[in-house]
């Protein structure tokens, strides 16, 4: 039987649903660079040869950690799907002579090097300055034009993505963004491989994006992701996914799968994300392309990470096409034959619809909730929704009922989320209408936290 190293940090789908997806096609050994998830460390344990959580000293050179492991326990592939160890991994399979995202990992994990590239193709994105400094970011801000969007070169979910409306909020912003990635750094959300990457910034312009003449219903946001899968250096698109409006800045509150879009919609989206795929020359791995959508038929590249789509985006792809993205992967890493679909599915194709809803403190509009609550899926699971809408909680992504809801940090994005619950629907326009039923009487829904809670 073949033998894989899986491993495990931060993001990136379930781990729960990795794991049971990865046992069915080879032996897996885990690698934990993240403490577990309490809700799969007995999964773990039955599904894995193996699970190693290394030490404080072993994870200083994680290239040579992964490595030594992956020889150790005889592993045909070593994978991960986590954002924050996607360079790591890319250059121990590389070291181990192994399929991998290739030497073009990082082009797809630093912000400010992606962006470069992009601009050496002539691709369409938001104009752009790297950043290591607050005197940097005040000589970009001299130079582009206002408002800003001022992101951590090496974040994800959104995470210390400050906008900056004058000169005045610059150094504010600044400051604040610093706090923000050494916070998530504390809580493991940050780039595991590369020294200092909390210190990486980008600053570029925002532009107008709408979503009215993409899509024919109303409530979808102004960008889409584009799933997939680089084979052997050549980029098979998988599906699309929608967005409900972000979150001020622009946290991301739900993903669905299909998204509505008109077939030649869909293919000039796709289209667009291939040229940025093909641009960063990764070479085995899955892709998720994020791409805003503007008047008169205009798109801007977002961003393309090395790795599969995080939060439920994987599962939804499962129960909406059928198709096992893990499992495919692993097929494709240990040499076996894979059928990757021949064009980007859609609705067309697709076996009713999936969304999955990040729970932050905040209204339809963005307001914050006007008392706290307590987060308690079976009060959520009470509010009424479709006839044939099916509703869960996501328990690795959750907190416990009974916690605190957070309040809404627009700096620090989704890592104040209280929770991510999945929906089956008939379609996805009815993912969008009980997701707006949610956002709507969750304040109301969800029990009111004692008031020595909310005094915190």
């Amino acid at each position: 039987m073949s033998t894989v190293l899986l491993v495990h940090a931060k993001g990136g789908p379930p781990l729960g649903h990795v794991l049971s997806r990865a046992a069915a096609k080879a032996q897996v050994h885990l690698l934990a660079l993240s403490a577990l998830p309490p809700a799969t460390t007995g999964t773990a344990r039955r599904l894995c040869a193996s699970v190693l959580t290394p030490t404080a000293a072993q994870r200083r050179d994680l290239v040579s950690l992964i490595t030594a492991h992956a020889r150790a326990v005889g592993a045909d592939a070593v994978l991960t799907f986590s954002e924050y160890a996607v360079v790591a991994v890319a250059e121990a399979c590389g070291e181990l002579g192994l399929p991998g995202a290739g030497r073009a990992a990082a082009l797809a994990r630093d912000k400010r090097l992606m962006r470069r590239t992009w601009q050496e193709h002539g691709l369409p994105q938001p104009a752009f300055r790297p950043l290591a400094t607050e005197a940097d970011l005040h000589a970009a801000a001299a130079e582009l034009s206002f408002p800003l969007l001022l992101k951590a070169a090496w974040s994800a979910g959104s995470t210390a993505h400050q906008i900056i409306g004058t000169p005045r909020e610059v150094s504010a912003a600044w400051h604040r963004s610093v706090r923000v990635m050494a916070e998530s750094a504390r809580l493991g959300f940050a780039e595991l491989h590369v020294a200092r990457a909390q210190a990486d910034f980008v600053v570029e312009e925002i532009v107008t994006g709408t979503a009215a003449p993409w899509f024919t219903q109303e409530g979808w946001g102004d960008y889409v992701s584009v799933e997939g899968v680089v084979a052997d250096g050549t980029f098979h698109p998988v599906c699309l996914s929608g967005r409900m409006p972000t979150v001020a800045p622009f946290t991301e509150r739900a993903s669905i799968t299909p998204a509505q879009l008109p077939p030649a919609a869909q293919d000039r989206i796709v289209a667009l994300a291939r040229r940025s795929v093909n641009a960063l020359g990764l070479r085995d791995c899955g892709t998720h392309t994020e791409i805003k959508l503007g008047a008169d038929g205009r798109m801007w590249l977002i961003e393309t990470a090395a790795r599969f789509g995080g939060a439920m985006t994987v599962p939804q792809v499962q129960e909406v096409f059928g198709l096992d993205l893990v499992g495919m992967l692993i097929d494709h890493l240990l040499g076996r034959p894979v059928a990757w679909p021949a064009h980007a599915l859609g609705p067309a194709q697709a076996r009713g619809a999936a969304g999955s809803l990040v729970v932050l403190a905040v209204d339809a509009a963005g307001r914050a909730w006007p008392d706290r609550r307590t987060w308690d899926f079976s009060a959520a699971a009470r509010i009424p929704l479709g006839p044939h809408s099916t509703l869960s909680a996501v328990a690795e992504s959750s907190l416990p009922d009974g916690s605190l809801v957070p309040v809404y940090d627009p700096a620090a994005g989704a890592n104040t989320m209280a929770a991510l619950c999945l929906l089956s629907a008939p379609d996805p326009h009815s993912v969008l209408r009980d997701f707006d039923t949610l956002i709507t009487a969750l304040p109301a829904a969800l029990p009111a936290a004692r008031p020595q809670e909310a005094r915190r």
